[in-house]
């Protein structure tokens, strides 16, 4: 994983609530191996018609918000089951930061898991920084991870709240596995000094 301290970058919005993994990432391609580019099938349902053609009306298919690596989203991003293939089309579709009022618990845990920042922020703060994005395509949002703020398109800076080993994690670009093994000359020496 790539570290993750600060992260200026165009913002799309995805003014909806309750956006589940099954909207993120259909059932159909759960079965592709982790290898395949998940960001192929990032919002394919509502992304596409029925004949594979991009919706126009769709913020990912307008020119304006092309390259974008922030999502805004509404409340509860990320309910639903717990499908890491989401946070993986999200990472694969370019993605490292989605603001939201509120995440699915399971899709906040899978996102630190794979380097994608969730960032809690109020719901006024959301509903603001969707509507300036709504009538600025291609405006952009500082999100920075070590001050744990969030600067929106006009200069307003909110400050979230991350827990500690999250932020850790994602500062450094590692996940559990890789805390743990750096840790493996204390657990050595907490071993021998405790024998069985």
């Amino acid at each position: 994983m790539q570290p993750l301290t600060r992260l200026y970058a165009v913002a799309v919005p995805l003014a909806r609530a309750n956006v589940d993994t099954d909207q993120i990432v259909p059932a159909l391609y759960l079965q592709k191996p982790r290898s395949c580019d998940f960001g192929e099938f990032l919002f394919r349902d509502v992304r596409r018609d029925a004949q594979g053609a991009p919706r126009p009306e769709f913020a990912l298919n307008q020119p304006g918000f092309a390259g974008a690596s922030i999502l805004v989203a509404g409340r509860n991003f990320g309910c639903g089951s717990s499908r890491e293939h989401a946070v993986w089309a999200l990472v694969d579709g370019g993605f490292r930061a989605v603001i939201a009022p509120s995440f699915g618990d399971i899709f906040a845990s899978n996102a630190v898991k794979n380097g994608l920042l969730a960032v809690p922020l109020a719901e006024d703060a959301v509903d603001a920084m969707l509507d300036a994005l709504q009538r600025n395509p291609g405006a952009h949002v500082q999100v920075d991870l070590a001050a744990q703020t969030v600067t929106a398109p006009g200069g307003t800076r909110t400050s979230f709240h991350i827990d500690p080993f999250a932020r850790h994690c994602l500062l450094e670009g590692i996940d559990e596995l890789d805390y743990t093994l750096a840790q493996a000359a204390r657990i050595d020496a907490f071993e021998q000094a405790n024998p069985p």
